[in-house]
C-alpha cells in the first residue's frame, strides 16, 4: 500500500561503522579501562582515537605569523628568564616528607 514511497525517503546514515582486529590481551586492558570509567568498549575506544587524532592534527598545525610578530616572538623566548615568586616560594617549602614533626 504506500510503503514503497516511505522506502525512498530513509535518512542517510550519520555514523559509520568501524572494524578492528586485535589481540585477545588487547581487549582485555580496553575493557577494563573503559569498566574504570564507566564506558563501554565502543564509547572508550572512540574517545581516545578521537582524543589521538586532535593531538595529530594539533602537534602537526602550522603557526603564522606577521613578520612583527615574529620579531616580538623571538625576543621572548631569547629574553633572559624571570624568577616567577609564587614558584620559587613554592620551591623554597619543605616538603611533608620532609617535616621533623611528620608522623613516621
Amino acid at each position: 500500500m504506500g510503503y514503497c514511497c516511505a522506502m525512498s525517503q530513509i535518512a542517510p546514515r550519520s555514523d559509520h561503522p568501524l572494524s578492528m582486529r586485535l589481540p585477545p590481551g588487547d581487549i582485555a586492558l580496553i575493557d577494563r579501562a573503559a569498566s574504570l570509567r564507566g564506558r563501554s568498549r565502543t564509547e572508550f575506544i572512540r574517545d581516545a582515537a578521537v582524543r589521538e587524532a586532535e593531538a595529530a592534527i594539533l602537534e602537526s598545525g602550522l603557526i603564522r605569523m606577521s613578520a612583527a610578530g615574529f620579531t616580538d616572538f623571538v625576543a621572548a623566548i631569547e629574553a633572559p628568564a624571570m624568577p616567577v615568586a609564587e614558584l620559587v616560594a613554592l620551591f623554597k617549602r619543605v616538603p611533608p616528607w620532609g617535616r621533623k614533626d611528620a608522623a613516621r
